[in-house]
């Protein structure tokens, strides 16, 4: 088995779809021999947040001369961003070989009438390769909601981090921000230490405080109070917290928020007696760069590609634009998926645009790209319908002048597939 064929094979259990449970993924674990007991794990959940959070604590813990280990989704150009060791994507011989491992679990656990579904495949994938190379830390993303996900097959965390929760899978999670933070909540533990964003809903806040008496975790919020915030740019932004110095290159003051978590992560790991200097923490989240996350394209004319798809991604795009482009004509293009709540997002980004143009990306969950401009146009005069994505930016491309600004988002997939198109205009 080579490389494609591995992640052919990985694909090809989609077929088995979401099946929150615990069951399968417990049943593929022991039959690996459990990879993941001998992992030190901080876990992250989360509704938005959670990837640039775990990268940048991946990447303190590396800049401290820890192997660490990274899991992260969705990927944006490359599956084996998902699994990364050190701040490398996992060799593809080294990929191909756990996948093998795992499909061989997995016929074995089918005799058994066991299916485990793709992402349990993957996650089981990235226990064994983080075990075979001795990481010292592991920093483990929830894939979707936190007590039922795949990822919560291991033991106590060293520290369980909680990102902004807002709503998203709600048929999945429940349709009350209560009962998502439960979700969410599900991955704090006896014996661990919980970080937690620092502006969450106060209802999801309330439910995290009593899981973490319950569980008899501390609770470490970061203090805005020791936060300055410098100048912002389209780059990133000017960072001190508590005294620390440092260069952030994820745009959106959301991330600020997110590097204060990042640093109360890494910090709370004193209590094992692990010390991260200062040095350690600004090398580390000056080199985290996250793909399709606001990223800036291209400063003339501004191309900026997010992949955010939730009504907090979308608030979070929307005070980007209207702090760092306003007086910009705005050309928007934009895909997202029928089972996402696209019409709340549409409300923060479509009024922003003085064009929008829907596209439908190459995927069978994608909201048809007319229904998509039906929905814009509720909320912006200047809408087109350009079902093929590779046309829309060459559209978007051919009426974008120098001073414009062009915005492509809401949707990973159609960021995957756009991005080396708009790297080559």
């Amino acid at each position: 088995m080579n490389c494609n064929e591995a992640i052919e094979y990985i694909h090809s259990l989609e077929k088995f779809g979401i099946k929150p449970g615990m069951e399968r993924i417990r049943a593929l674990c022991n039959e690996l021999g459990n990879p993941q007991d001998k992992l030190k794990v901080i876990h992250v959940a989360g509704t938005n947040g959670k990837g640039s959070t775990s990268t940048m604590i991946s990447n303190i813990l590396r800049k401290s001369g820890y192997n660490t280990g990274l899991f992260i989704s969705p990927y944006v150009t490359d599956f084996r961003e998902r699994i990364q060791y050190n701040g490398n994507m996992i060799e593809k011989n080294e990929l191909a070989e756990c996948i093998e491992r795992v499909k061989s679990a997995i016929e074995r656990l089918s005799v058994k009438n066991i299916q485990p579904t793709e992402f349990e495949a993957i996650t089981a994938t990235a226990f064994l390769y983080f075990k075979k190379k001795n990481c010292d830390f592991v920093v483990l993303e929830v894939g979707l909601g936190g007590r039922l996900d795949s990822t919560n097959v291991i033991n106590a965390p060293y520290v369980s981090v909680i990102t902004s929760i807002s709503f998203d899978h709600t048929s999945i999670l429940g349709d009350t921000i209560e009962k998502i933070a439960a979700e969410k909540s599900g991955i704090i533990k006896f014996g661990a230490e919980t970080v937690v964003y620092p502006f969450q809903d106060e209802k999801a806040m309330n439910i995290i405080k009593k899981t973490c008496e319950e569980k008899c975790n501390s609770l470490r919020i970061p203090d805005i109070n020791r936060l300055k915030i410098g100048e912002e740019r389209l780059e990133g932004t000017q960072i001190i917290y508590d005294g620390i110095k440092f260069n952030l290159p994820l745009a959106g003051r959301h991330m600020a928020f997110n590097a204060c978590t990042a640093i109360e992560a890494v910090r709370s790991l004193s209590r094992f007696g692990i010390k991260i200097s200062e040095e350690h923490i600004v090398n580390g989240i000056e080199c985290s760069i996250m793909l399709a996350r606001m990223e800036l394209i291209k400063k003339k004319p501004v191309v900026i590609l997010d992949g955010g798809h939730n009504e907090g991604c979308a608030a979070a795009l929307s005070e980007f634009v209207k702090k760092h482009l306003s007086g910009k004509r705005i050309i928007v293009v934009s895909s997202m998926m029928a089972d996402k709540d696209y019409l709340s997002y549409l409300s923060a980004i479509a009024p922003l645009a003085d064009t929008f143009i829907a596209t439908k990306a190459n995927v069978p969950r994608a909201l048809s790209s007319n229904e998509l401009m039906e929905n814009a146009e509720k909320f912006c005069k200047q809408c087109y319908d350009i079902p093929d994505p590779q046309k829309a930016i060459v559209a978007a491309h051919n009426i974008l002048q120098s001073d414009d600004a062009l915005i492509v988002c809401g949707s990973f997939y159609l960021a995957g597939e756009i991005r080396e198109t708009l790297l080559n205009f």
